[in-house]
């Protein structure tokens, strides 16, 4: 495994320079972060040199991004949801006693944090330090994220009455948002950076049960009991995710995800009829900015479909289904990302290295792969085993490749 040393900001920047300028087509950039001379040739290989609208010159060669639309891609790239936070060492000493909705309010600490997980990892994306319900603390609603516990609601919601509190979020609201992504684009260079927001059933999820829940109980009594409310509830949502999506795209993101983590809790047919129309509504509001946008839920592999229904260019998987299954199950048109058990990750590394193996495997069946985790990076993983699985991808990916011409 290649040596890593810690590097600044500053050392990001040089280790990332602006690809701006004048470069052949098809040539790689220089800003390629690719561990292996094979990857290099596959780059120089790559068949097409189609361009990615509205995606800026800085990162329109990105495998990520190709990936992302479907594109030929030198190798599969590779990103971590969680990659940023709190299995870092450097991170937990950084933050100190800083509450996380502080931390996401300080557009240094946002920098610093989206940054970290690069200095270690020749990852192909960076995603924004930030978190699911940081536009419901920006438009008033009392909210905290309670240590060891997760969102935590002063007043959850009961009644229209309680409508009153989901104002419209503005531009203004978030200005930290906006100056953290001008930033950290101009540190990233060719490095594509992902923009994120929370799906309208997961935060109306925290709202209604008030906080983190196993059963979505009170959530679920209120979507069968009160369709109308409830309507009204996700409206709003989406309208707030909406506006969070387009000032993040405004302030320089490459792509979107949409995280409706607990989704998954409900039947298929109840997700088309109460939850589906506020996400494609969300999508297709993105839609005219040309950046990728990708949904993802946790045990939706009953759900895949209709994630991908909702408008999403990419599907995101977690790990209790085959990807070859997963793009069974997702219409034509559509990348996967995924899928790998977080777990895993905590078991030797023989183990690591065959599981992702049969992840790249059967990643091969999608019309593109980004390769992920099934969720978020557990607190406990070895920042030295995601170093390697990165690598790992990268080189694996052209083999295969190579093994097929």
């Amino acid at each position: 495994m290649l040596a890593r040393r810690r590097l600044s900001s500053v050392d990001l920047r040089r280790r990332v320079p602006d690809v701006s300028a004048e470069t052949p087509e098809c040539q790689p950039r220089p800003g390629f972060r690719g561990p292996r001379a094979a990857i290099r040739r596959a780059r120089q290989g790559v068949a097409s040199c189609e361009k990615i609208g509205d995606v800026t010159t800085q990162t329109e060669e990105s495998p990520f991004l190709r990936a992302c639309f479907r594109q030929p891609v030198p190798y599969t790239p590779v990103w971590f949801m969680r990659q940023a936070g709190r299995s870092l060492p450097e991170y937990r000493a950084a933050r100190g006693k800083t509450s996380m909705l502080d931390a996401c309010g300080r557009p240094d600490l946002i920098t610093e944090f989206t940054l970290q997980p690069l200095r270690r990892y020749p990852v192909d994306a960076a995603i924004l330090f930030s978190d699911i319900v940081v536009p419901l603390k920006a438009v008033g609603v009392g909210i905290d994220i309670a240590p060891g516990v997760g969102p935590v609601v002063e007043q959850p919601v009961r009644g229209e009455q309680d409508l009153a509190r989901l104002r419209a979020l503005r531009p203004e609201d978030v200005p930290f948002v906006t100056e953290a992504i001008t930033t950290l684009v101009r540190e990233l260079g060719p490095v594509p950076l992902i923009g994120f927001a929370g799906g309208p059933f997961t935060l109306a999820s925290y709202l209604v049960d008030g906080g983190p829940s196993k059963s979505f109980d009170r959530t679920k009594s209120l979507m069968y009991g009160n369709p109308k409310l409830w309507a009204a509830l996700l409206s709003r949502l989406a309208d707030i995710t909406i506006a969070f999506l387009q000032v993040q795209v405004a302030a320089g993101v490459a792509a979107v995800q949409l995280f409706d983590s607990w989704a998954g809790s409900i039947s298929p047919e109840d997700y088309r009829q109460s939850v589906l129309p506020h996400s494609r509504r969300i999508f297709e509001a993105l839609a005219p900015s040309g950046v990728p946008r990708i949904h993802f839920g946790v045990g939706t592999s009953e759900l895949l479909g209709l994630l991908g229904e909702a408008g999403a260019d990419v599907v995101g998987v977690d790990w209790r289904i085959p990807l070859d299954e997963a793009a069974r199950r997702v219409e034509p048109g559509k990348a996967l990302q995924g899928n790998l058990d977080p777990a895993v990750l905590l078991a030797p590394w023989d183990v690591v290295e065959r599981r992702a193996r049969e992840v790249l495997e059967r990643g091969r069946t999608a019309e593109g792969h980004i390769f992920n985790l099934g969720h978020g990076v557990l607190p406990e993983t070895d920042p030295g085993v995601l170093a390697q699985l990165t690598d790992l991808v990268h080189t694996e990916s052209v083999r295969l490749a190579e093994g097929t011409r």
